[in-house]
């Protein structure tokens, strides 16, 4: 990326939640915590005071997909972070006395998430989409796995998954490509390929989950199974989001909010995983409004699938290409497309590919799409006061309208 000093390298895992078997739930966001915990060279102040001794930024973060670990410097500094980076995954100590230590917090980390709303109701969407799987589970783990897993089961866990084959090393910013790689090698050339935890596949069946609780808000999201990454009409679900939800000049924001005033937030999206993806709706309002809301953005779903004009259609393209460009000039988030792309579609996919996609989706293929996604059975999750919400049976019924 000419003109910058600095660079952004990651390691991304083929391993996250969904790799997991139930009684492992939360292993793979556990590692991510304990890898940062002590090597066979450093200690943890080691791992922290050798990047930030530089000005570097060192992070990971674990999805249901994928796990990460990442490291943003100066570009002088890369023999460093590869270095720093290899120790981590390669000869982590798991150190039984900070394994203890580290459960605790993420049994703090589990109950942050359960005492902030807007979060939680994400886990139990999802849960609900894709009920009794892997898919469904939470990335953290419940309690109750996070108190049992044990060192062995870690260490095998890290010997089994952080394998050849599983993983994408990507830099980008300030880099020169055959020296990294050359890095990269020195690190990582003996590193073997082992048979890994299988990734379970998506099973999506919808439904109806309400949680009653003394909130201000209530908390509710909608949602349908959709086009996953690999689908040809991938790019056109995002086009779809879009135009219903993406933005302030949205269908949603402009109905919901502006015209009615139901709501602080109300956002429509596509939540991705490699083989799947919901097409989904969150909004925050008070218990008195939510009947109205509803039946809002019921009748806002049900246009899609006749009544869209090649106005909004142009305006939500423009978006989707826009975010997707200003993204990639963030080093990191570059970075991390490219390893989405190795561990998706097993091939870099260049940008303007993307581009060409979205701007050849038509009003005919978001119509067929819209019919598409709202014949499967919806999934509607709520947290809060739940008087005024109408029966899952009705909200079904004014879909299918």
């Amino acid at each position: 990326m000419p003109g910058l000093g600095t660079v952004s390298v990651g390691i991304w895992v083929a391993t996250g939640a969904r790799y997991e078997p139930e009684f492992l739930n939360g292993a793979a966001h556990m590692l991510e915590h304990m890898v940062f915990k002590g090597t066979a060279t450093r200690s943890a102040i080691q791992i922290a005071s050798d990047i930030e001794a530089v000005g570097g930024q060192m992070n990971a973060y674990t999805t249901r997909d994928t796990t990460a670990f990442y490291v943003r410097l100066l570009s002088g500094d890369l023999p460093l972070a590869v270095d720093v980076l290899s120790d981590l995954l390669l000869a982590p100590t798991l150190d039984p006395t900070e394994l203890d230590r580290e459960r605790q917090v993420i049994i703090q980390e589990i109950g942050m998430t359960e005492d902030t709303p807007d979060d939680l109701i994400h886990d139990l969407f999802q849960g609900q989409a894709y009920p009794g799987q892997a898919l469904g589970r939470p990335i953290l783990g419940s309690r109750e796995t996070v108190r049992s897993i044990s060192r062995d089961a870690l260490r095998d866990y890290l010997s089994r998954n952080y394998a050849a084959g599983r993983l994408v090393i990507a830099a980008a910013g300030d880099v020169d490509h055959e020296a990294f790689v050359d890095m990269v090698g020195e690190r990582f050339g003996d590193l073997p390929d082992r048979e890994g935890f299988d990734m379970a596949l998506a099973d999506y069946r919808g439904g109806d989950l309400r949680r009653e609780d003394d909130l201000e808000q209530l908390h509710f999201m909608l949602g349908f199974d959709s086009v996953g990454p690999k689908d040809p009409q991938f790019q056109a679900s995002n086009v779809l989001s879009n135009l219903l939800g993406g933005g302030m000049s949205s269908r949603l924001f402009q109905e919901v909010r502006e015209k009615r005033g139901l709501v602080y937030s109300v956002y429509s999206f596509v939540n991705p995983s490699i083989d799947s993806s919901l097409f989904s709706i969150y909004a925050g309002t008070g218990p008195d409004q939510i009947e109205e809301l509803v039946g809002v953005v019921c009748d806002e779903l049900l246009k899609l699938s006749h009544d869209l004009t090649e106005e909004e259609i142009q305006r939500a393209k423009a978006q989707a290409q826009a975010g997707q460009m200003l993204a990639l000039e963030n080093s990191m988030a570059r970075a991390e497309y490219w390893a989405n792309n190795m561990l998706t579609f097993d091939e870099p996919i260049l940008p303007d590919a993307i581009m060409a996609e979205v701007d050849a989706v038509s009003r005919d293929e978001l119509l067929a799409l819209s019919r598409r996604i709202l014949s499967s059975r919806p999934t509607v999750t709520a947290l809060g006061k739940l008087k005024g919400l109408e029966e899952y049976d009705r909200i079904q019924a004014r879909l299918a309208a």
